[in-house]
C-alpha cells in the first residue's frame, strides 16, 4: 500500500471558493486538503452580507481578520473587530453578519472535520468543510 506524500502547506490561493449569500468560503485545513481532525478556512462577507439563522454540531470559533462583524450566538449579541474571537458552541444558534454595508469583513473559522451544519430544519454537510 502506497500513501501519497503528506504535504504540511494548503496555499489560499489553492483553495477551491464555495460562495453562498454574500459569504466567499476557502477552505484551508480540511480532510479533502489533508486534515484529519480540524477543519479551518478563510471566510470572505460583502458589505452587508447576512447569513441564515443556523446551528451546527460541532463548536466553531470565527476569528476576525479585517472588518467588523456582529453575531448573534444563542440569542446574545455580540460585536467583534479585527483579532477578536466569536466563540460558537456546539448546537447554538448562529446568525452572522458584516457589520459594516461599505466595507468587507474577514475571517478565519476552525471547527473539527465532520461538522454539519442544521439551515432552515434541514441536515447540511457544509462542501468547503470536507
Amino acid at each position: 500500500m502506497s500513501l501519497s506524500p503528506f504535504s504540511p502547506l494548503s496555499t489560499l490561493a489553492d483553495a477551491q471558493p464555495f460562495a453562498r449569500d454574500g459569504f466567499t468560503f476557502r477552505p484551508l485545513a480540511v480532510p479533502s486538503r489533508g486534515s484529519a481532525e480540524l477543519a479551518v478556512w478563510a471566510l470572505d462577507l460583502v458589505p452587508g452580507a447576512r447569513s441564515e439563522t443556523h446551528s451546527m454540531d460541532r463548536e466553531e470559533v470565527f476569528v476576525v481578520v479585517d472588518g467588523a462583524v456582529s453575531a448573534t450566538v444563542a440569542d446574545r449579541e455580540v460585536s467583534a473587530g479585527p483579532g477578536d474571537a466569536i466563540i460558537v458552541p456546539p448546537h447554538a444558534t448562529l446568525q452572522i453578519r458584516n457589520a459594516s454595508t461599505a466595507e468587507p469583513a474577514r475571517l478565519t473559522v476552525a471547527t473539527s472535520v465532520g461538522m454539519r451544519a442544521i439551515v432552515g430544519g434541514a441536515p447540511f454537510t457544509p462542501p468547503w468543510a470536507q
